[in-house]
């Protein structure tokens, strides 16, 4: 039994659960929040369990479970100019970011929607389904994580696969329906 849960959020355009499933482990980079980053740093431990959240989807939710495999160790990506994570700030003889590696475990027949988290006896105070909180890294108590892996596990059926929140579609589309609307100045 982990000594240690958390919930690890990420968008399903830059990494998914079906990814995640196809790849068996990855490294967890690209945290640039310093609160997150001590909990990398500090308390993840290898065989601690995850919770493999997609948020920014639709439903956006728990897709499936993972453990830690490595512990805390410096982001090597924030060294690399060529690299998104890229920070000039961090100095490989003094480590600003650190990052963990996680290995796949389980995939949910569903995604147990924030909805469903919401609403579910036992995961009131879980920190996901607090109003504003949007740590990408966070601590899951252990009752929490054993209902998270109950709802889970229910009603096995077709795999629902994440796609971007039709909110966010609507919303480009109409930013882009605006800006054709709008008349053009002419110089005089």
């Amino acid at each position: 039994m982990p000594e240690r849960y958390w919930l690890m959020k990420v968008e399903p355009e830059s990494y998914s659960i079906d990814d995640f499933e196809r790849d068996g482990q990855t490294c967890w980079e690209g945290v640039r929040n310093y609160q997150a980053r001590n909990l990398l740093r500090d308390d993840f431990k290898v065989g601690d369990g995850v919770l493999f959240y997609q948020s920014n989807a639709d439903p956006t939710g728990v897709a499936g479970v993972a453990e830690v495999s490595k512990a805390g160790y410096p982001d090597h990506f924030s060294w690399d100019k060529k690299h998104d994570y890229f920070d000039p700030k961090s100095d490989p003889e003094n480590p600003t970011w650190y990052m963990v590696d996680i290995r796949f475990t389980e995939r949910f027949p569903r995604v147990v929607s924030l909805a469903e988290l919401k609403s579910t006896p036992g995961l009131e105070d879980m920190m996901v389904t607090k109003r504003g909180m949007r740590l990408s890294v966070q601590p899951v108590k252990r009752e929490e994580f054993e209902i998270v892996l109950k709802l889970g596990r229910q009603k096995a059926g077709p795999v629902e696969t994440p796609k971007q929140k039709p909110s966010v579609v609507k919303a480009k589309a109409k930013k882009r329906k605006a800006a054709a609307k709008k008349p053009t100045r002419k110089r005089k």
